[in-house]
């Protein structure tokens, strides 16, 4: 069987990176050429500040005496510029942010996927384009900047990457940082010529990136009074400079400036996703060029902002995040960015009709060419006769737009020209993207018939060697091969049209994938005849009624991905479970605690999602109590015939019960500390790792048997999850393992219900003997069950606390017990150890039911597979790249989850074999008479 668990990992990472390639390839084309306004611009620089997670209502509004925030940018929009609201696409994170503002383009998820630091794909920019750039900020962000710019005119000011600390006493010296540079900066041109005449060029930005705000807004959240001062610092740091720069220029009115953000922030301090907090960001922009602020009597919008912050009566002119790129490039004249999908937001424009036209046109003109690369590359590499082209935009259709938007302009038309042009930008957009999924539905079947064929291998592997519901019959030599030449025929067919089209090696892949599969299925057909004959001798209405209970059970499990509620409705079917099945009967106690346990788990969903408000009392009062559990069990362990050998073993409890309490002190000391500004305190530092190294190793020192293994198991896992808990949480493991040991017991009461075996005896059963062979059974119909069971058991872990799916919103404070400097990749992984954790309890569970109903440890996980394979062909189809990106972030993650699910199951499997099986010995200092 190796070769079909290498060939079940093989098929199942195909499948999963499969997604990326269908759904998710970078859109970025190259080879345009660069598009520029022949008209002379209004400015010589642009000066743009982003603050890196600025709200827009955190901005635009009053306090309660109706003075503003930011009191100089009020004046701004009040009396010098134009205003409005930037909206972002998610994910809502500082690099998609800024390559947005900057590039134009809003990046596809598999760059973020390759990281923050780093250039994963090529693209142009208003810096690469402008003469000179200097920039001052976080290492995080300008140097993706920098290095995609040809030649050295982009120059980066950075601070450190320890700076970045959430525990610190206060961000805004961040923000304070940048500004003394940039003034020092200014300063020392005065007496260096070379760099004094760079400056006085044109087409020279100034990039200020002010991340204090974000940084405060993730460590205080954004309601608070550290987030406030730190945008009333920003805006007298933003005063300064731009005060500063006018005397530096002596007041040449040549200077245009733009103030943004790159994503927003929702209440509870995380960004990532796509709630309106977070894509709604504030845009202002003043001088050279710029529209004064317009007085208008009613203006309508969806939302009731303009109210609270009464700004009724100023014109809010709303834009997209990526329309800031062609707006700067238009302020200072240089060319738009290659790959840029803006559109210019003409109303901020202070200039000439012809100029906007123009400006319009080149646009136009600048998208067009992306859309011309994008085709002639389809149509290299597609058979002529299976070229179809995106019609509205056909090369005469081009051609036509074109010179009907040169005869207006030349005739003085511009509104005419204006309204063409962002005709042809959206239709040149959609020819994007129509290109750009253009093989999207071939591989998308070819996946689903992979997929296919092979759940329907893995059920015919299940009646084949695990249960007795087919005689096995020897095929025949001759028709085997006929079948084998037949496929491998298909096979070549298929790489022949491939090659001809010249497609991508993953193409190869993913089309040739169902070959094998459906071979290895048709290869099957004597088991497919048998189990025919065998289903029709049963009543039709047994067979159809399991059938629906099998569906009802897969779709409940796909709804829970969606509405975490589901899984309440689900614990509650389970909680009734013993009653309908009359398990009850037998086992009177045992049935009830069951029911009261599910019914307490099912209060987890449909709490709010964790992280939102942190609350330590209730960490503190779920380590209290898992020390009163482990206190009574010990008492009843020492009562029981099962006398502790030695020593060793009551060590090893009272050190887990230490390290419990050591865990609960440590997350009340460390919130005190960050609540009173006084950073990580480092013993409590220390403790926490230390806890977290032993967390793994303690259970392997514990006693073999059953509950005592699974209890040691517990405990060191608890320790690690209370440090790592904010709020209610924290007692989800406690009842979620009260389940689980119950479940234990309720398998056996089901095993000896159905008259499968003898009931073994719990209390001494022991893993380290218990994989016997010749003790295995065949699989009965509970089986389905109890499998069905282990993988609902599994996603409640997942989402029982919370959405996976928003690792991206998390919430850093579960993180502070362990460091509080900004590392994404530490953090992250902590956050996944946190999740995991829980499922590391489900598993040890069902491994212990395995062992316990003698059953071998690969039938179920078979029967486990088909359950995931199915719900993981849903997933695939409900895969969205379109529509808010919210929508966009789930919907992968629920099928990355479910086909990682998989995959995880059978690490998980092996991590829990370790852990209930294999024993440490103590070397002994005196011998010991076992009684």
């Amino acid at each position: 069987i190796p070769v079909f668990v290498l060939a079940g990992l093989l098929v199942h990472c195909v499948f999963l990176v499969s997604i990326f390639d269908i759904y998710f390839s970078s859109p970025l084309v190259h080879g345009m050429t660069p598009q520029q306004t022949p008209l002379p611009p209004p400015a010589k620089r642009l000066v743009l500040f982003v603050a890196d997670g600025l709200r827009a209502d955190s901005l635009y509004e009053l306090n309660s005496n109706d003075t503003s925030q930011a009191p100089f940018l009020r004046g701004i929009l009040e009396n010098n510029g134009s205003w409005g609201i930037s909206h972002t696409r998610v994910p809502t994170e500082s690099r998609p942010g800024h390559v947005a503002l900057i590039a134009g383009f809003y990046e596809d998820v598999s760059a973020v996927a390759k990281g923050w630091k780093e250039n994963p794909v090529e693209f142009d920019s208003v810096f690469n384009e402008s003469k000179y750039t200097w920039s001052w900020g976080s290492p995080d962000i300008l140097p993706m900047f920098a290095k995609g710019a040809t030649g050295d005119h982009v120059y980066t000011f950075c601070y450190t990457a320890e700076s970045e600390d959430f525990g610190a006493q206060d961000a805004a010296k961040l923000d304070m940082w940048v500004f003394d540079h940039v003034k020092s900066f200014f300063n020392s041109s005065r007496s260096n010529q070379t760099l004094f005449s760079a400056l006085n060029e044109e087409k020279v930005v100034l990039f200020l990136h002010l991340l204090g705000i974000d940084t405060n807004g993730h460590a205080h959240r954004p309601n608070s009074r550290e987030y406030k001062e730190n945008i009333k610092k920003v805006d007298e740091g933003v005063k300064e400079i731009a005060s500063m720069i006018d005397n530096f220029y002596g007041n040449d009115g040549k200077t245009a400036f733009i103030l943004t953000s790159d994503h927003g922030m929702t209440d509870w301090g995380s960004h990532g996703a796509g709630h309106p907090s977070e894509t709604l960001t504030p845009l202002i922009v003043w001088g050279a060029g710029v529209n004064y602020p317009q007085k208008v009597t009613s203006q309508f919008f969806e939302d009731d902002f303009l109210k609270e912050w009464k700004l009724e009566n100023l014109k809010r002119l709303d834009v997209n995040q990526a329309d800031i790129a062609p707006l700067m490039a238009s302020l200072i004249g240089v060319p738009f960015p290659l790959n840029s999908v803006g559109t210019l937001p003409l109303e901020y424009l202070n200039n000439s009709a012809h100029f906007k036209a123009e400006s319009m046109f080149t646009n136009a003109v600048q998208i067009l060419e992306q859309f011309k690369v994008k085709m002639s590359q389809k149509k290299e590499t597609t058979l002529s006769f299976l070229f179809t082209p995106f019609k509205p935009l056909s090369d005469s259709e081009q051609i036509n737009f074109l010179k009907k938007t040169r005869l207006y302009i030349q005739q003085q038309k511009y509104d005419e020209a204006v309204s063409l042009c962002k005709t042809l930008i959206n239709l040149a957009l959609e020819g994007l993207s129509y290109y750009h999924t253009y093989d999207r539905l071939f591989l998308g079947l070819s996946i689903a018939m992979g997929f296919v064929g092979w759940t329907t291998y893995v059920i015919l592997v299940i009646i084949k060697t695990h249960t007795n519901l087919s005689k096995t019959v020897q095929t025949n030599n001759k028709e085997s091969t006929v079948l084998f030449y037949g496929f491998a025929f298909v096979g070549m067919i298929i790489a022949f049209f491939l090659l001809i089209q010249m497609c991508p090696w993953t193409y190869y892949v993913y089309c040739l994938l169902p070959v094998p599969v459906w071979y290895a299925v048709v290869r099957e057909i004597p088991i497919i005849q048998d189990l025919a004959a065998n289903l029709l001798s049963l009543q039709i209405g047994q067979s159809i009624g399991f059938l629906l209970v099998c569906t009802l059970g897969i779709e409940i499990l796909v709804f829970s991905f969606f509405y975490r509620s589901t899984l309440t409705v689900g614990l509650l079917v389970f909680a009734g479970w013993p009653v309908i099945t009359q398990l009850w009967v037998q086992a009177k106690t045992t049935a009830l605690i069951w029911t009261l346990l599910c019914v307490l788990l099912a209060i987890f969903p449909l709490m709010p999602v964790v992280g939102r408000e942190p609350n330590i009392p209730l960490v503190i009062a779920a380590g209290l109590l898992t020390l009163l559990i482990s206190c009574f069990s010990l008492a009843s362990l020492s009562k029981s015939e099962n006398k502790y050998r030695n020593n060793e073993d009551l060590k090893v409890h009272f050190y887990q019960m230490l390290s419990i309490a050591l865990s609960t002190f440590v997350v009340s000391t460390t919130h005190d500390s960050l609540k009173n500004k006084q950073g990580l305190p480092v013993l409590n530092q220390i403790i926490s790792w230390m806890t977290l190294v032993s967390s793994s190793v303690l259970p392997l020192l514990s006693p073999t048997f059953l509950f005592q293994r699974l209890f040691s198991i517990l405990l060191s896992l608890m320790s690690t999850y209370l440090l790592l808990s904010t709020g209610y949480e924290a007692l989800f493991p406690l009842v979620l393992s009260g389940l689980m040991f119950v479940w234990i017991n309720m398998e056996q009461e089901a095993l000896q219900h159905y008259g499968l075996s003898l009931k073994p005896k719990l209390a001494v059963f022991n893993f380290a003997y218990a994989t016997d062979i010749t003790q295995f059974r065949q699989l009965h119909l509970d089986d389905v069950r109890r499998s069905f069971f282990f993988v609902f058991f599994i996603v409640t872990a997942f989402f029982g606390t919370g959405n996976i799916a928003s690792v991206n919103s998390f919430d850093p404070a579960s993180v502070y017990c362990f460091l509080t400097v900004f590392s994404p990749f530490m953090m992250g992984g902590l956050l996944v150890l946190k999740v995991v954790i829980p499922f590391v309890l489900v598993s040890c569970a069902f491994e212990a039911v395995q062992v316990t109903t003698q059953l071998s440890s690969k039938s179920l996980f078979l029967i486990v597979l088909v359950i995931s394979d199915i719900m993981a062909l849903h997933f695939f189809f409900l895969v969205k790249d379109y529509g808010s990106w919210l929508d966009i972030g789930t919907s992968i993650s629920h099928y990355v989850l479910v086909m990682s699910l998989t995959i995880f199951m059978m690490l998980m499997n092996g991590l829990a074999q370790l852990l209930t099986t294999k024993r440490i010995e103590l070397p002994r200092r005196t011998k010991h008479h076992s009684t």
